[in-house]
């Protein structure tokens, strides 16, 4: 994945989060992950519509169930990147969900 373009999204507490850009649509290995389904509204800007995690990408991305929201809000990529710990991917996902507002997750 050496050539494939990164991005670091911030979250609430200031800790940055390299994620990998990718079509929606491309297909990832069984691994732990966190993901977003983004947007591009200007170049090199960036604006998520759904924030999550799963101990396993290519499953959990498969068939997503927030996927047709995400696409009418006009996400055409899934950033994503591995991680094998669920505690850290429950804490990342959080520290995310609180910086963004993302039109996809459900609000608690």
């Amino acid at each position: 994945m050496s050539n494939t373009p990164t991005i670091d999204w911030p979250g609430q507490s200031g800790k940055q989060y390299r994620y990998w850009i990718f079509p929606i649509g491309t297909s990832f290995q069984e691994v732990g992950g966190n993901y977003i389904f983004a947007k591009q509204p200007s170049p090199g800007n960036w604006a998520p519509i759904y924030i999550g995690q799963t101990k396993n990408l290519a499953k959990r991305l498969e068939n997503h169930e927030k996927e047709s929201c995400a696409l009418r809000n006009g996400a055409t990529h899934i950033h994503a990147h591995t991680n094998e710990s669920e505690a850290a991917r429950l804490a990342e996902e959080s520290d995310l969900l609180a910086r963004w507002a993302t039109p996809c997750n459900e609000k608690g």
